[in-house]
Order: structure tokens, then C-alpha cells, then sequence
């Protein structure tokens, strides 16, 4: 029994001690841009959770980098961002124009929730607080309700912090009868510390999922700024094509990006990035038939400016990556 303890404990301990040494990586980077967090205090389950934290320096992505969504990032940067940067614009009227604590975006899997997320805080320069369900439980009773505190005292020393749930309905479901009594009381305590959010903070929680359905009401109603990010349609594909393949070559006369777009109907945002990788890898495959063999670079006689180079990007590398990518939507 005493063996089969230790083994256990050991096994937490080392994934507490790998936690703790990520947290303290990004603390120390942390302090280097933010001399005023020197003089912050932060207690071990703080320090745990650092290893989930994204700071806005480390995130890549902005608005300009999606496609398709206009309307919702234009409605995102007045209730959402504004409040973050600027709340002494909305000091006069506080009570009734105060950042949502809470925001919802919902869809099917791929169609960029969790990047829209990272590009609000990257846009709004807020810590970004990645939580999911295997964060917050732990096997050890009690040990869950001070993960669950430590997120939102953590979050209140970062501020501005967005604290972000990916897949908030494996979390937040429905509450019933059989709910495991551990689960039931992480949820309360979670809802208690959500509602004491301060009206003039900058913490917002925010969650991803393609169940919303699922998710009990009481949370729905915390939730007060819902988004649908559904399947891009011709224009948003065209949109998001666009974006992706930016910085490719593509070719003059053979490069059609209305037959691709006709052909992605039932494509999602990262359906669409995984066929323009495989298309490049279709003119990157051709490149190296023709000057290697067995892994060797073929030697040629050339003078630097008949140097080979991988060739643009043809409308058949991507009618090719047709057969090599499934939609997600024919996924179960």
C-alpha cells in the first residue's frame, strides 16, 4: 500500500515540479518586461498555473491574420477590447457599458475559436490564461477548489487577464443529480469567484466550444456576449485563403482562387490551412524528385542564377491536396 502511495504521489509530484519549473521560465521573462510583477508575490498553485499562461509578447497572432470574421472583430473591439484598454471612457456609465464578464464563442471544431481568443488578447495586451478541464481537477480532494481559487487570484495580479476555458462544456456542463460531489462544488466555487469579479476590473473569462447546448444555464447567463463562429462561406474562404497564402509563391498563369474556393464548401478555417500545406508540400515533393536521390543533393554543373528552386503554387497542388485533406465536418 505504502509503495503503491508513493508511487502515486510521485507521479503528481513530478508533474507539480514540471508545472512549477515551465511557471517559473515564464515569471522570469514576465518580470523582464513588467518590472512592477518584481514586487508581486505569487503562492505555488500560482506558480503552477504561469506554465498556462500566455503573455501578450509570446502571442502571434492578431486580427489582421483572420479571415472572414469582420463583424464579429468589429464588434469585439467595442465591447470587449475598448473596455480592456480604455475604461476610463466608459467611467461615466459604468454600471450599464462595464466590459462583459464573460464571453462565448461557439461552432464547430477548427473554425478559429481559440485564435480569436489569442488575437483579443494580444490586441488588448492581456495576460492569456489557457485552462482546461485537466487543469482544474486533480485527484487529491480539496486539492481542485484551490486550483479553481488560484485562477482568478492569479488572473487579479495580472490584470488585464483573459481567463480562457477551451472546451468550457467538459467544465461547465449541465448540473444533474449525478454530478460526482467533488465536480459539484468546483462549479460553485468557480461561479462564486466569477461573480466577485470586480465591475472596474479588467478579468474577463472567456470559452470555446461546439456544444453549447451542453453547458449549464447558470453559466450561459454569466456568458453575456455570445459569438457563433460557424463554417466559412465563399467570401470568408476567399478571405482566409488569401491570408494563408500571403507570403507563397504562386503562379501567374495556372493559379485559379475561385475554383478553390467553389471547391471548399463544407472546408473550416483549419481545413483550409492543412490543403494549402499540402499543396505546398506537392511543389516542395516535385522539387526534390527532380535534385535529390536517397536523401543526397544532386550535384549539377550551374551557374548561381540556374540555382533549382521550388516552383510556385499551382491549382493542381491543391486539387491534388483535395485527396489528402478530410474535412472536419465528415468527421464523427
Amino acid at each position: 500500500m505504502n509503495h503503491l502511495l508513493n508511487e502515486s504521489l510521485g507521479e503528481g509530484s513530478v508533474k507539480n515540479r514540471e508545472s512549477k519549473k515551465k511557471g517559473t521560465g515564464i515569471l522570469r521573462r514576465m518580470q523582464a518586461t513588467n518590472p512592477d510583477l518584481k514586487n508581486v508575490t505569487f503562492n505555488d498553485y500560482e506558480k503552477s498555473l504561469l506554465s498556462c499562461l500566455i503573455t501578450p509578447e509570446d502571442i502571434s497572432v492578431t486580427f489582421s491574420d483572420i479571415g472572414g470574421l469582420k463583424d464579429i472583430i468589429d464588434e469585439l473591439r467595442e465591447a470587449v477590447i475598448l473596455p480592456l484598454t480604455e475604461p476610463e471612457l466608459f467611467a461615466a456609465h459604468l454600471s450599464l457599458v462595464q466590459s462583459p464578464k464573460g464571453v462565448l464563442f461557439y461552432g464547430p471544431p477548427g473554425c478559429g475559436k481559440t485564435m480569436l481568443a489569442k488575437a483579443i488578447a494580444k490586441e488588448s495586451g492581456a495576460f492569456f490564461l489557457l485552462i482546461r478541464m485537466s487543469t482544474i481537477m486533480d485527484k487529491w480532494y480539496g486539492e481542485s477548489n484551490k486550483i479553481v481559487d488560484a485562477i482568478f487570484s492569479l488572473a487579479n495580479k495580472l490584470q488585464p487577464c483573459i481567463v480562457f476555458i477551451d472546451e468550457i462544456d467538459s467544465f461547465l456542463r449541465d448540473r444533474s443529480s449525478n454530478d460526482h460531489e467533488v465536480s459539484s462544488i468546483i462549479k460553485a466555487e468557480f461561479m462564486t469567484l466569477w461573480d466577485g469579479l470586480m465591475s472596474n476590473g479588467r478579468i474577463m473569462v472567456m470559452g470555446a466550444t461546439n456544444r453549447r447546448e451542453d453547458i449549464d444555464q447558470a453559466f450561459m447567463r454569466r456568458l453575456p456576449k455570445q459569438f457563433p463562429i460557424g463554417r466559412p462561406d465563399a467570401s470568408q474562404r476567399r478571405s482566409i485563403l488569401s491570408k494563408i497564402l500571403k507570403d507563397s509563391k504562386l503562379d501567374e498563369d495556372d493559379f485559379d482562387l475561385e475554383a478553390i474556393v467553389s471547391n471548399t464548401r463544407s472546408f473550416s478555417g483549419s481545413d483550409l490551412k492543412e490543403l494549402c500545406r499540402e499543396a505546398a508540400l506537392n511543389s516542395m515533393r516535385e522539387f526534390i524528385r527532380d535534385n535529390y536521390k536517397d536523401g543526397k543533393k544532386l550535384t549539377k554543373e550551374t551557374e548561381p542564377e540556374d540555382t533549382p528552386k521550388v516552383r510556385p503554387l499551382r491549382t493542381s497542388d491543391f486539387l491534388k491536396g483535395f485527396s489528402e485533406t478530410i474535412p472536419s465536418s465528415t468527421v464523427d
